[in-house]
């Protein structure tokens, strides 16, 4: 399996994907770090990736992405942003709604 389709695997397996650096817990960049607290501060059930730890991952998913930075966050296979929009996304209220929206396909 390629890297392209090993990323394809990762978001079909999980509604809400975080690639960032570091993880939830010991985040090992700024940007990671808050977006991995706006997530869970919605509510947001996520599986998050390090892509410090897989350097493949790391190379190919902004082409795959076509986003050149971490983290990026993914919603039923879909590239949301970075930290920024996951941030203003929080805000709003709608990464909370979008995170209770994919809780609802799951438990269907």
């Amino acid at each position: 399996m390629n890297i392209n389709e090993r990323i394809k695997a990762l978001l079909d397996e999980h509604p809400i994907v975080l690639f960032m650096k570091g993880t939830p817990e010991f985040p090992m960049c700024g940007f990671s770090s808050r977006a991995a607290q706006a997530l869970s501060q919605s509510g947001a059930t996520f599986h998050a990736v390090n892509v410090l730890e897989y350097p493949q991952v790391r190379a190919a998913l902004p082409h795959f992405a076509n986003w050149p930075t971490f983290p990026q966050l993914f919603i039923q296979g879909e590239l949301i942003g970075g930290c920024d929009i996951i941030e203003d996304l929080q805000s709003s209220g709608e990464l909370a709604r979008m995170a209770s929206d994919v809780a609802g396909v799951a438990h269907r």
